[in-house]
């Protein structure tokens, strides 16, 4: 069987065309492979014209072609997806958006993608998503299985079961109840001295039934992975932890049960994790790149909130921070220390609905993305950064392209209004307004600003724009270290 992987940029528009000579389709599997990928949401399609060709953002007003349609050949096919999907025999690598240059293999940045990907998974606390889709687009998705099976095994190692074994004069730990009871005692002076002391040693059962099975599922996992081409990608060493096959083991029906009998016996939350894993790999008894319609993905469709997490993390986001555990340069003011339990989120203001006999507050507010409070000189600080997922177009003879809306502005100058007041309180001379995005240069980049008149003439900030290294962030978020906030020139 003949693999065929290919990188693709997310939200660049690629024809029919394009995708057929990508992944070596002909014209029914292609439109077959394009359907399959707009059923699982990672694929959209857009009307086939000349704006589009330009976009390097798909934006909501963009209207998606039905299927009857996008079978035409008349639209162009946009990945609204960051991550590794597989689908059949073919392989979709697909890179952020503001990898614009990188028409061959970005490899380095892909795996750094990767890397970012697994660590922002771990710190929303996801759970394998073992199926993709529901209905009749339900999917076992097996790539993401087999990298909880080996990032498991690198963290955990095999499924071991122990025994414990009781010896005469052993290193384990004494038992001087059975000593006591069972063994002889030499008087002298009163004192006992027993000649043999009953010992106690936890050893690990290396024939047992289950690690042989893990062991198993983890070197064909790795296998595979190899075969996909995608262990340089995922930084996997192959794995050969034994030479026995699944069939080694009885037929599925008998492995299955000894799996729900082990479940019974085992109270090890991650060996009840890793055993329910086995048993579903088991029972699915699917492998990657078999030909049929089946979609395995490991990635997201909201790579923006990656971003988000990311700049949050790496500008020390102080937002979700209980005011009186804030370092400012003088104490929490007066006013606010009936709220010092309160965070910086929680005293922005609700809107008020007042009818004529009553009196009520919304739940929802405004919710900036960063803030940041730092002292430099003996002066406070107080930053509003926006994580803004887009390409910037703003150069002299080019047309405003992949700018953030109206309602993204006015709310960041609305952001410094709904703080005035705690501003004022602690004497904060020095406010800033940002919007960060992402660049794959090497440098930062001073973009600009935006400003609505109307609202600068309240002397509110006007929105500063950067563009940064989005290597230089995710190397500090992987290394969970923060960037230093002057490198922004803000």
């Amino acid at each position: 069987m003949k693999i065929v992987s290919s990188y693709v940029r997310e939200q660049k528009r690629y024809t029919k065309n394009d995708l057929k000579r990508m992944f070596s389709f002909d014209e029914s599997g292609v439109e077959k492979f394009i359907k399959n990928l707009k059923s699982y949401g990672v694929l959209k399609s857009v009307k086939n014209h000349a704006k589009q060709l330009e976009m390097s953002d798909l934006m909501d007003e963009d209207i998606e072609v039905a299927d009857e349609t996008a079978e035409s050949g008349d639209c162009l096919y946009v990945f609204t997806y960051v991550g590794i999907i597989t689908c059949g025999s073919r392989i979709i690598k697909v890179y952020p958006k503001y990898l614009l240059s990188k028409e061959c293999e970005p490899l380095m940045e892909m795996k750094q993608v990767i890397k970012v990907l697994e660590r922002y998974s771990r710190s929303k606390e996801q759970i394998i998503n073992v199926f993709n889709g529901d209905g009749e687009n339900r999917s076992f998705n097996i790539l993401a299985v087999i990298l909880f099976f080996l990032n498991d095994y690198y963290e955990y190692g095999v499924y071991m079961n122990s025994q414990n074994v009781i010896e005469i004069n052993g290193d384990g730990e004494i038992l001087w109840g059975k000593t006591i009871d069972e063994g002889f005692a030499l008087i002298e002076d009163n004192r006992p001295y027993y000649m043999e002391l009953y010992t106690e040693k936890t050893i690990d059962d290396d024939m047992d039934y289950f690690k042989r099975l893990h062991e198993c599922i983890l070197t064909e996992c790795s296998k595979q992975l190899c075969e996909a081409q995608l262990d340089q990608l995922f930084d996997m060493d192959a794995l050969e932890l034994t030479e026995e096959t699944l069939s080694d083991f009885g037929n599925r029906d008998y492995i299955l049960e000894r799996i729900f009998k082990e479940l019974s016996v085992q109270f090890n939350t991650h060996r009840q994790v890793l055993l329910k894993t086995i048993y579903t790999y088991i029972s699915q008894d699917r492998k990657m790149l078999e030909e049929d319609d089946g979609i395995s993905m490991y990635g997201t469709t909201t790579y923006y909130d990656v971003w988000e997490t990311v700049c949050a993390e790496v500008f020390d986001n102080k937002l979700k921070t209980e005011l009186g555990q804030l370092k400012m340069s003088v104490p929490l003011a007066e006013e606010f220390q009936d709220r010092k339990r309160e965070d910086l989120l929680h005293i922005i203001g609700k809107p008020v609905w007042e009818g004529s006999d009553t009196l009520e507050e919304a739940e929802g507010t405004l919710i900036p993305d960063i803030i940041s409070i730092l002292q430099f000189d003996g002066a406070d600080y107080f930053l509003i950064f926006d994580a803004k997922y887009y390409n910037l177009q703003l150069e002299r003879g080019k047309a405003l392209r992949g700018n953030p809306g109206v309602g993204d502005v006015t709310k960041q100058y609305l952001y410094q209004l709904a703080y005035q007041d705690f501003i004022k309180a602690h004497n904060i001379k020095t406010v800033k307004n940002c919007f960060l995005m992402p660049t794959e240069g090497e440098e930062i980049i001073k973009k600009g600003t935006v400003k609505l008149l109307m609202l600068e003439a309240f002397g509110l900030e006007n929105i500063q724009i950067r563009q940064i290294p989005a290597a230089m962030l995710y190397d500090c978020y992987l290394a969970r270290r923060k960037l230093d906030i002057g490198l922004l020139e803000l």
